[in-house]
């Protein structure tokens, strides 16, 4: 008996004590190089970190940096297509396989397998595939078809295009999945009694399930938007920011100014701001599903 409130306490206390290095770790690590890149953007650091203060002027290089500009206005691209792209066929994917056709699940396997692949993986394949001396374009004239070209990867006006081939390419299979969970997760009975007021399949899905899947909607394009933001490896191994810097996003930009070009300076400011986006897009969402939650 004397041993039972001696252990109470020590239930109470031990998996604090076991969780407080990690809880620490992970504050250091994370938030404080979060707080140190920031003062870094504020600083005259370039080759090596220096901690003079210099406030807003780092910034203001930046949005004067064509380049900076060309690399926005790639995300702006990418961002719209790979989103919108990747929602519109995974959605249409979803719908198919809702159909309760036969070979389902290879279908959703098949589907799904690019998901199980690293952007590094689906870079480097889509580079072969695209590239005009041994893929696409070199299989159709070998076919016969000599007047067929395919330069996207080479061209700098649409090379940003093809990562949005690539990037919709992996994404589509995991919407796939999110938007079949929720076609899944709707009452059979809705669609049945639709059918019974003499609706068609096509208008059913458009009025009816489509719009009820907004939750799923939403979500989707939250963790779209964020890989689109982050987007690094993908155009790294697909293009490498070429031709020139035509295919150059924040995350590529980012990484040439700070660990190739000596401007840490410059870096850690475009990495603000890319934290900032990402913010301004998860921040209202996790705000949305705790208010739900209460």
């Amino acid at each position: 008996m004397s041993a039972l409130p001696m252990t109470l306490p020590r239930q109470h206390w031990l998996p604090k004590l076991v969780l407080a290095p990690s809880f620490v770790l992970s504050f250091l690590f994370i938030y404080g190089l979060i707080a140190w890149n920031g003062y870094l953007s504020l600083s005259a650091s370039r080759l090596l970190p220096n901690y003079e203060f210099v406030g807003l002027e780092q910034y203001v290089t930046l949005f004067e940096s064509e380049r900076w500009w060309v690399a926005l206005t790639n995300l702006a691209i990418f961002g719209t297509l790979f989103i919108g792209g990747g929602m519109v066929l995974g959605l249409l994917l979803a719908i198919l396989l809702d159909q309760k056709i036969r070979a389902e699940g290879v279908l959703r396997t098949i589907y799904l397998y690019p998901m199980a692949l690293s952007f590094i993986v689906t870079g480097t394949a889509w580079k072969w595939i695209l590239n005009p001396g041994l893929g696409l374009e070199k299989v159709v004239q070998d076919w016969g078809f000599d007047g067929f070209t395919f330069d996207w990867l080479v061209n700098p006006d649409r090379a940003i295009y093809t990562v949005v081939i690539a990037g919709i390419w992996q994404s589509a299979g995991f919407v796939m999945a999110l938007f079949l969970a929720g076609l899944r997760g709707i009452d059979d009975s809705i669609i049945k009694a639709a059918q019974v007021d003499g609706a068609s399949l096509p208008r059913i899905y458009w009025r009816i399930i489509i719009p009820s899947l907004r939750p799923v909607f939403f979500s989707t394009l939250m963790v779209l938007a964020h890989l689109a933001i982050k987007s690094f490896d993908l155009v790294v191994a697909l293009t490498n920011g070429g031709p020139g810097f035509a295919t150059d996003v924040p995350a590529t930009f980012m990484y040439a100014m700070a660990f190739t070009r000596g401007q840490i300076g410059l870096g850690a400011a475009s990495a603000t701001i890319m934290l900032a986006t990402v913010a301004a897009i998860v921040v209202p969402y996790l705000y949305s599903e705790l208010r739900t939650r209460r």
